[in-house]
Order: C-alpha cells, then sequence, then structure tokens
C-alpha cells in the first residue's frame, strides 16, 4: 500500500527549504553535462590507439559508475571486453594490451590512486577523468593523458561527464563505436524530461509520485541488461542523497534466490520493489517481472514497474539515470533533510588518513 504523503509538498518551494547546496541544481544540469562532457574529452586532444585487451573502468563510487553505465549505452556494439575494477588493483588478467580509464572526480581517491599505479607497473595504457587533485598531478608529471571535469559538485553529481568520458575512451582504444551522436540526442530529450518531473512538474508526475510511493520504506530496486547497472545508481543515489537503505539486484538471477526472501520482508519492516524495464530486454524478463510482482506483492509496501524512455540506448539509459536522481532528492525532501551532505563518508576519510 503506497504512502499518504502529500506530494505537493515537492514543489519548488519544499526542495528549496532543504537542498542548501543546490543538488537540484546540479541534477537538472545534467543535459548539459553531456554536452560538455563531450568538448572537455576533445580538448584533451586524444589521438586513436589500439587495445586488443579492451577497457578497464578503475574507481569508486560515482566515479565508477560511469564506466558501467558506458558499457551498458553500447550493448552488443562493444567489440571487446569494457569492465570495472573497484578497488585498490586491477584484474588479474591485465596486460600492456588493456587501456585502464582511471576516474576519481577528487582525484585523490586512494583506490583509483592505487589502481593508477598499479596500471603503470603492468605497462597499461593509461587515461585519467578528474577534476584535478593527486590523480591529476601523477598524470601530468607521467605524461599521461588528462580529461578534465569541472570542479565544484558532488562526485555523484559527475555521472555525465564519466559517463561520456569512459564512452569515448572506449571508442579510441577500439572497444566500440563513437557514441556522441547519441548523446547529442539523449542531452535533448533529458532536457524535456527536466521540465517533466522537476519540481516545476505537476504533483502526479512520476518522480514525484514514484518518490510518495516508496517514501517510509527500504527500496529494493531491479535491473536487467541495460537497466543492470541502472538500478545499481538509483541504490546509491538514494544512500547518498535519500539517506536511506536502498538495495539493488539483477533479474533474471533474482528469481533463484531474493524472491524467496521476499516471504519474510513484512515481518521486518517496510521493503518496496520497483523493477526497471527496457524494450530491448528478453521478452521472457518481461514475464517474470510481472510474476515476481505478483508474488511478493503481499509483503511488499510497493511494486512499482518502471520503463526506460527513448530510441537510442543513451537515451534509455540517461532517462532511468535522469529519473532516479530526481526520486532520491525527493525522497530527502519527503524527511525534511538536505541531500547533499555526506558526512559519514568524510569522516570515515578522516580516519582511514590516520591508519
Amino acid at each position: 500500500m503506497a504512502n499518504s504523503v502529500d506530494v505537493d509538498a515537492l514543489g519548488p518551494a519544499a526542495v528549496e527549504a532543504v537542498d542548501a547546496d543546490g543538488q537540484l541544481a546540479d541534477i537538472l544540469d545534467l543535459p548539459e553535462h553531456l554536452r560538455d562532457a563531450l568538448w572537455r574529452v576533445d580538448s584533451a586532444n586524444l589521438e586513436p590507439w589500439d587495445s586488443p585487451g579492451g577497457l578497464v573502468v578503475a574507481g569508486m563510487g560515482g566515479s565508477a559508475i560511469g564506466g558501467e553505465l558506458a558499457r551498458a549505452c553500447l550493448g552488443d556494439q562493444a567489440s571487446r571486453p569494457i569492465l570495472s575494477a573497484r578497488g585498490y588493483g586491477l584484474p588479474p588478467w591485465t596486460t600492456p594490451e588493456v587501456t585502464v580509464l582511471c576516474a576519481s572526480y577528487s582525484g585523490n581517491t586512494e583506490e583509483t590512486l592505487a589502481a593508477y599505479e598499479a596500471a603503470g607497473f603492468l605497462g597499461a595504457r593509461r587515461v585519467v577523468v578528474t577534476a584535478g587533485g593527486r590523480l591529476a598531478e601523477a598524470a601530468r608529471a607521467d605524461g599521461v593523458p588528462v580529461i578534465p571535469v569541472p570542479g565544484g559538485f558532488q562526485p555523484r553529481a559527475a555521472v555525465g561527464y564519466m559517463t561520456v568520458a569512459a564512452l569515448e575512451v572506449a571508442a579510441l582504444c577500439g572497444s566500440g563505436p563513437r557514441m556522441a551522436s547519441q548523446i547529442d540526442v539523449a542531452a535533448a530529450q533529458l532536457d524535456q524530461l527536466c521540465g517533466q518531473w522537476g519540481p516545476d512538474a505537476p504533483p502526479d508526475s512520476q518522480a514525484k509520485r514514484l518518490a510518495q510511493a516508496i517514501h517510509g520504506s527500504v527500496p529494493v530496486i531491479a535491473g536487467s541488461g541495460l537497466t543492470a547497472p541502472v538500478a545499481y545508481r538509483w541504490k546509491t543515489q538514494m544512500n547518498e542523497n535519500g539517506k536511506i537503505p536502498a538495495f539493488s539486484h539483477e533479474l533474471p538471477e533474482l528469481d533463484h534466490n531474493e524472491i524467496v526472501g521476499w516471504q519474510g520482508a513484512a515481518s521486518l519492516g517496510r521493503f518496496s520493489a520497483i523493477f526497471l524495464d527496457d524494450c530491448d530486454n528478453h521478452p521472457r524478463i518481461g514475464d517474470r517481472i510481472e510474476l515476481t510482482s505478483r508474488l511478493i506483492s503481499g509483503q511488499a509496501h510497493t511494486v512499482q514497474r518502471v520503463q526506460t524512455i527513448g530510441q537510442g540506448t543513451v537515451e534509455r539509459v540517461m532517462s532511468l539515470v535522469l529519473l532516479g536522481d530526481l526520486v532520491s532528492l525527493y525522497l530527502a525532501v519527503l524527511q525534511g533533510i538536505d541531500p547533499t551532505p555526506v558526512t559519514v563518508i568524510e569522516e570515515l576519510k578522516r580516519e582511514l588518513a590516520q591508519r
């Protein structure tokens, strides 16, 4: 059963009352971020090269998700492996035939700095995308190309820059075709969706309705194929912007385990199921979403099915990224909290630095 919160409380005045650091503006700037990112990659003056081993995107958090979204955008057009490395090292099979894109918005992420050093030790070709910090300094000292991104916002708000950087580097190293025209089309679509889903939109707009429906519960988001990394993005945005626990999984795998866990959901608390669907999913995925929704509905606070919007893969991926970002911000507004600060992450980093 959906929560009875009044979605009129998600208008511009309500957002402004809690969004002290302007997270909304960064979210609504996603279309411009995509366009600007293309220019910034061009400004790095990178010449194409050949990496038969494919591409590894090394990063953490909001800086890493771009690699996974880029892989989803490329879909079956990817001609070589494109994988993410979230940690202090690289996959054991990394060789000089692999390109490593080191992505760190701040440039000071310790795991990404370690991966940068590991790539150098292995002799892999390196490219860096960052706003500065120690990573930019090391790259420039080593003669490694740097794709510059603008400073001034939270790493998670740089998703457009990180996704485009990964797509462009994938094309440059021979792992897939260039997607610049699709990126431009996606940006134009997002301009329209910002109006349809932003605070000025009607109270029954999709983003506001979704936030109302899942408010007061723990969201469990499921994707498949193209939407699997987007489901993870929704989860992390609800963690950081909404300041709530959230979890993600992937179909059809969750029908072989997680579906059973829903038997005890209602006795433990309020859990909402959100299924992210796409027109290009295998037909059986649609059947699974329908059946899974029905079988768990008695234990779920609410069950929601959300469809991608657009024709090309970049449009469809980024439409759901924007929607999830806005839903996560509206969840913060419904709780009366500022979506921007991530105090516990900063505290963790301070304590790690002392060890």
